[in-house]
């Protein structure tokens, strides 16, 4: 009689069950989510390049209401005026104090590379996701447009309409996301069709569950490491193509300013006046390439065995 009571009382109750198996999934979420954060720590290069990013991104913002120029002030008598304890960064040819326009087109430059690598990424997880899961003629039809938008030559067709924009920073946004998330989407594809046929995937499916939510609550969890990588990688990405269509003549237009305006305008005198080129270029440079070694520690940290792939890789 003891002995029933005591297996009885050390059977759990389904109520007891349910709880018990939540702690455990929240446990091993907890672990994986401090397990990626240490090995991105361990990542020296990627960490530094992130506390960087965040650094110019708030100081592009955070410090131009305490210079004593704004980026448009002109200064009659310090025209083309290397550095100095007035102008840290120097003067152009109009006396503009070329740091607060620095920082006027890290904003700009900033500001579009984030907000397109998030918008790309969306559409790209989106597409991707639908296409992958559903068998039927969405998946064709999606890949169909993803393979027309791959061969419509997108820096020609984007510097047309920003044009007449006049490089209205929403159209600018609008139009580079739009060309933007092909690639990514194909990679989200492959993933979700690999994942389609798991077990817990059909299990979810033969309940009644619909492909919606079996999307949202099964599929997007499993492949958010590619999606946190890829926006990452899109911020550079963006933040280039942009200063391209600046230097160009076909972005940001005056009496605004970008990265890409200040490098064109660099350029002229890049050997008379190295300043006016070289701080520009070099905020372009260290933007895109913090960008990118994030975008690697995010990826080594997520999935370790490409790190190793990459190092048994003979050379």
């Amino acid at each position: 009689m003891t002995e029933h009571v005591a297996r009885s009382d050390a059977t759990p109750t389904p109520g007891q069950s349910t709880t018990a198996r939540t702690g455990l999934d929240a446990a091993r979420f907890t672990s994986r989510k401090s397990l990626v954060f240490r090995r991105f720590l361990r990542n020296k290069a990627a960490v530094v390049s992130l506390v960087l990013l965040v650094l110019l991104f708030i100081g592009c913002y955070a410090l131009p209401p305490l210079l004593p120029y704004t980026y448009s002030e002109l200064d009659y008598y310090a025209l083309q005026q290397p550095p100095s304890p007035e102008h840290w960064f120097g003067t152009n040819a109009l006396g503009q104090d070329l740091l607060a326009q620095t920082l006027r087109g890290m904003q700009k430059s900033m500001l579009i590379g984030v907000c397109v690598a998030f918008i790309s990424t969306i559409i790209a997880a989106t597409v991707g996701t639908i296409a992958g899961y559903f068998v039927d003629w969405r998946d064709p039809a999606l890949m169909w447009l993803v393979d027309l938008m791959l061969v419509v030559p997108s820096f020609l067709l984007v510097s047309i309409v920003v044009q007449r924009t006049k490089g209205d920073i929403i159209w600018m946004i609008v139009l580079l996301s739009l060309f933007s998330w092909m690639i990514s989407s194909r990679i989200v594809r492959g993933m979700t069709m690999s994942l389609r046929d798991r077990e817990f995937v059909a299990a979810a499916r033969y309940m009644g569950v619909s492909g919606p939510r079996i999307i949202v609550r099964h599929i997007l969890p499993n492949v958010a490491s590619i999606i946190i990588i890829d926006t990452a990688l899109n911020v550079g990405v963006a933040v280039l193509a942009e200063t391209g269509l600046s230097f160009l003549g076909f972005g940001i237009q005056p009496p605004d300013v970008s990265l890409g305006t200040l490098i064109a305008d660099g350029t002229k005198s890049a050997t008379t006046f190295p300043w006016l080129f070289l701080f520009p270029a070099g905020v372009l440079v260290l933007i895109i390439l913090c960008a990118n070694l994030v975008g690697d520690g995010l990826r080594d940290a997520l999935d370790p065995g490409a790190q190793q792939l990459r190092r048994r890789r003979p050379r």
